[in-house]
């Protein structure tokens, strides 16, 4: 080999090493002029939308936005101007033919499932009545158990709390009603608003009594009050459609089907920041955790971004499987 091959050769292993030496570029937003994330109106939702900011902000240096948002506002929006960038509670069942719209259009994509149990809707108990009553395990139990929940209000019959008026729930709950033969057991009992219905919670637990009625999880109450989901059969989608429908005329026991919950996002961003995009592709936050971190945010009359601090600064295990190390670091500094 000539001295100048030899010179040559070699300045080319030493241009290979410092380019294997070179540190992996930074996470970063890519070319995401403006990232906006809709923050709903319920606490979960509200919080985990104040955890993407702080993490997109702070740990990838995007010029992170909190929209105002609800599911149903959100997911037209979605679907029609491909905005907000980020859902991170999108209750796809809930919205369940503007989903198949945005999935038939491309413009939108389920990035992950929010709660690793979906969303978790039926009816619920406090965990003593179950430590009490060992032979009550599931719905199909309630009919033969109805003296647990006696109502000093209408002796001769238990009270079954259904959803409030006008959420889906309503329906669903009383179809439940009607298939599990309650109606020579359970008074069906309208708390008439949510807030009605947690309180009758509130109530209950306060006096260590019985309570049982319709209830949805992740969420503080379910965190706070120890709440119990009564187990349901396999969940059959016919029968279980028939149930949501005001007018089913043979409501059959069916199991209620975990509720399907994304981080949606905007097609766009997969290419605009990738970064990101992986980010959210591992977002996702075990249910028990979740409404225990929402049950401390009930306690303390915190708002949707103090209980995002409070999640940041106490369940590192969680959230920093979702990043790399670089990033995990800087937005562990910002809460410094």
């Amino acid at each position: 080999m000539t001295g100048t091959r030899r010179l040559t050769t070699l300045a080319a292993f030493a241009a290979s090493g410092l380019a294997l030496a070179q540190p992996a570029a930074a996470a970063d937003c890519g070319t995401a002029e403006k990232v906006t994330i809709a923050e709903m109106t319920w606490l979960s939702a509200a919080a985990l939308a104040h955890v993407t900011q702080k993490i997109l902000s702070t740990g990838y240096d995007c010029t992170a936005e909190l929209v105002p948002g609800d599911t149903v506002p959100t997911a037209t929006s979605m679907l029609t101007r491909s905005t907000p960038t980020i859902a991170p509670e999108l209750w796809v069942s809930t919205v369940q033919a503007q989903w198949d719209e945005m999935q038939a259009k491309g413009n939108v994509y389920k990035a992950s499932d929010i709660f690793s149990g979906g969303g978790q809707d039926g009816l619920w108990v406090p965990d003593y009545v179950l430590e009490q009553n060992p032979d009550l395990h599931t719905i199909e139990d309630l009919a033969a158990n109805w003296k647990i929940f006696e109502d000093n209000q209408n002796p001769g019959v238990g009270r079954l709390y259904n959803g409030p008026p006008g959420w889906a729930s309503e329906v669903i709950i009383t179809n439940y009603y009607k298939a599990l033969a309650l109606d020579d057991t359970f008074e069906l009992f309208s708390p008439g608003s949510g807030e009605n219905l947690k309180a009758s919670i509130a109530r209950a637990v306060a006096q260590n009594k019985p309570w049982v009625g319709y209830y949805w999880g992740p969420s503080d109450v379910v965190g706070k009050f120890g709440l119990v989901r009564l187990a349901m059969p396999e969940s059959d989608r016919e029968k279980f459609t028939c149930l949501t429908d005001a007018n089913c005329e043979d409501p059959q026991v069916t199991g209620w089907a975990a509720g399907e919950v994304a981080v949606a996002v905007v097609s766009d961003l997969k290419e605009q920041a990738p970064d990101v995009a992986e980010f959210l592709s591992k977002m996702q936050v075990p249910n028990d955790e979740i409404s225990t971190v929402l049950a401390w945010g009930d306690d303390n009359g915190a708002t949707a971004e103090e209980v995002a601090t409070h999640f940041l600064r106490n369940n590192e295990s969680i959230w920093t499987g979702w990043v790399s190390a670089d990033v995990a670091e800087k937005v562990k500094a910002s809460l410094n």
